[in-house]
């Protein structure tokens, strides 16, 4: 979802009224980044409080590749990490995930064995339907086993765009929280659907409701959902003691655009880059009787933050014994400070860009190659900034380009390399720069290793459905990103 899709972000057709409502009842964040502009690099970061170049999210098998964990994939998320639910765990919370996991598929990446209690959802995203010979449809766990497959136990017709996921998801959220309150337990619900992914999909009752065709729909039923949770907290009287949050884990996919995209608003390209519309996201903040209402923060802030902010919020503190990149964001939300840090903008093994207070460098620029966009992938339709969407990759590290995004929030004007602006805000980056550099001690990559025989053809809990596919002979290579 992009920053542009809320009419909270000045969305024209207005079309997400519980959302919007949730801002005026919160804190709108207006500079809110993800920590990659891909989905599982960003999901692990959430979840770790680490840029995904330190906890293993990202390919060294070409230089600035954006990497996922398709089915395929040998890697996921390292034990060595430290995920949210297990910090919570000492505080006595019961942890849950609900949607999309994406955080690596094979046994010992199961969210059940990394802090979560309870998960109801899937280890990939929505692809198919497949023929189960070539590759298998993606399951739908319970917990620690399988109860059925995307397109054959759970419907999504690709001509409608009808599935009933998003209701079914959302069923599972009320059910957790109604039973945490009633037990008196803490809970960390964490909803992760993925409705607005192409292929797009909405429940009977949206399909055709949105001015913005099946992506308006996705996002109009997300917003009901969204809506009917927060009601659900008010009515068992527990909204003053819970924390919400809302965010997207990287910004909409023009690639898919008009049918199946979103908006970016006023900001450069989209999903796959580190130009502003890739990884500047709708945010918002919701705390009855503690968040003031009608909020609006200019805090730099990122995904990373909740991590740090939520056991802020449970009491604890982060890891001692590692890099935690995430800030707790609370003095920001609660008291209105402004806290001076830089945003780093990365794809794959390289830092990108930075943004420190108004001003953004880029180091290096690239949407997608020459290759790719003559097959018509297009990260950036009727974007083209002469220099800066650049479909080779372009190093500027002599001479980073830097913008000023309050004055040209959509990167089309590069400052002036010869002006005392220029000269004086590439001094104080450097530095950031430089530190951040030297402190940078990369983790072991995942997304490295492809191999067909790890897929999901016969995840646990096969043999009660007779789900059990046959994999074939294990044959890894190296996984191949072309962007």
């Amino acid at each position: 979802m992009g920053w542009g899709d809320l009419g909270a972000f000045g969305e024209p057709s207005k079309e997400t009224p519980n959302l919007d409502q949730m801002a005026s009842e919160g804190m709108l964040f207006l500079d809110f980044y993800t920590a990659n502009p891909l989905c599982s690099p960003s999901r692990a970061a959430l979840l770790t409080g680490r840029l995904p170049v330190r906890n293993g999210f990202y390919t060294t098998n070409a230089h600035a590749r954006n990497a996922y964990t398709p089915q395929d994939i040998v890697g996921g998320i390292p034990d060595s990490e430290l995920l949210l639910p297990e910090l919570l765990k000492k505080a006595g919370y019961i942890n849950k995930i609900i949607g999309k996991w994406h955080l690596g598929h094979r046994p010992q990446f199961h969210p059940l064995k990394h802090g979560f209690d309870e998960w109801f959802g899937s280890p990939n995203c929505h692809f198919g339907p497949y023929d189960n010979r070539a590759l298998p449809n993606i399951p739908v766990y319970r917990d620690w086993e399988m109860i059925g497959r995307y397109y054959e136990d759970f419907k999504i017709d690709l001509k409608t765009g009808e599935a009933n996921l998003t209701q079914i998801y959302l069923q599972e959220a009320l059910d957790f929280i109604s039973r945490q309150q009633a037990s008196q337990q803490p809970f960390f619900l964490y909803w992760a659907i993925d409705a607005t992914h192409a292929p797009v999909y909405a429940s009977k009752h949206f399909l055709g409701s949105s001015q913005r065709g099946l992506y308006g729909d996705a996002v109009r039923e997300i917003d009901d959902s969204i809506g009917k949770i927060l009601k659900h907290l008010q009515k068992l009287g527990i909204s003053e003691n819970t924390f919400v949050f809302f965010t997207s884990d990287n910004g909409a996919a023009l690639i898919s655009a008009p049918k199946q995209g979103g908006s970016n608003g006023r900001f450069l390209c989209g999903k796959q880059t580190t130009f502003e519309g890739g990884m500047r996201e709708p945010a918002i903040a919701w705390w009855p009787g503690h968040i003031p209402a009608g909020g609006v923060s200019h805090q730099l802030g990122n995904v990373m933050d909740l991590f740090t902010t939520s056991l802020s919020l449970a009491g604890l503190q982060p890891p001692s014994d590692r890099q935690i990149d995430g800030i707790d964001l609370l003095p920001a939300i609660l008291q209105g400070k402004l806290i001076d840090r830089p945003i780093f903008y990365y794809r794959g093994n390289e830092m990108m860009a930075v943004r420190v207070g108004l001003y953004k460098a880029h180091y290096w620029t690239w949407s997608n190659s020459w290759e790719e966009y003559s097959k018509g992938i297009d990260f950036c339709p009727g974007q083209n900034v002469s220099g800066v969407t650049t479909h080779t990759q372009e190093e500027h590290t002599t001479l980073p380009l830097l913008f000023h995004l309050g004055r040209d929030p959509g990167e089309k004007y590069p400052l002036s390399f010869a002006s005392d602006e220029y000269q004086g805000v590439m001094e104080r980056i450097s530095v950031v720069v430089q530190q951040h550099k030297e402190t940078m001690v990369p983790g072991e990559p995942q997304l490295n290793v492809c191999d067909k025989a790890v897929m999901n053809w016969s995840p646990p809990g096969c043999e009660k459905l007779g789900k059990c596919l046959k994999p074939p002979k294990s044959d890894p290579k190296k996984c191949f990103w072309p962007h």
